[in-house]
């Protein structure tokens, strides 16, 4: 039996896909919003809107506009950038102004994940990213919220994965 105190630790969500381009060009999809406007979000969202500082304790603020005219905003926290390694941000749902807000579609939802992205050289000229997922600071509810919607991130990474496949092999063939 567990204590009052004693927190439950959440298992992270871990999903990777290697992709055919340099470990520096990855990164830089990445590290540079001009390129992250191309390929990031969910399928079907545009990003609109993006500014980034990109250092430790800097952020990532950016809006999408999803398929049905909506809008909604995230934020990246950056911990660490060791280029062209990895990059350790806090990530979290957000206003037009930066501040925190719950997820638009599901308010149990984590308010803030910390996510590690690795950069991994495969063979000198494909990438391995591994993207790991873990809810800070999370109560019961949101942990289970955030249990259940493991198959959910699997599909809304690979989507993801896929555009952003989709922009390396377009940049590389210009």
């Amino acid at each position: 039996m567990r204590s009052v105190t004693e927190k439950q630790i959440t298992e992270p969500f871990v999903i990777s896909r290697t992709f055919d381009a340099p470990r520096e060009l990855v990164f830089k999809a990445f590290t540079e919003p001009e390129r992250m406007k191309e390929w990031w979000g969910p399928k079907g969202c545009k990003v609109i809107a993006a500014e980034m500082d990109l250092r430790p304790g800097g952020k990532y603020h950016y809006g999408m506009q999803t398929p049905d005219g909506s809008t909604m905003w995230g934020l990246f926290v950056y911990r660490e950038i060791s280029a062209p390694e990895r990059i350790v941000l806090v990530n979290s749902f957000s206003d037009e102004k930066g501040g925190l807000t719950r997820h638009p579609m599901n308010p149990k939802w984590p308010l803030e994940m910390l996510s590690i992205f690795t950069f991994e050289e495969v063979d000198g000229d494909r990438t391995k990213l591994t993207v790991s997922w873990t809810p800070i600071d999370e109560g019961d509810e949101e942990r289970e919220v955030f249990e259940q919607a493991r198959s959910g991130m699997t599909q809304g990474w690979s989507g993801t994965f896929g555009q952003l496949e989709d922009y390396l092999a377009a940049v590389q063939k210009s």
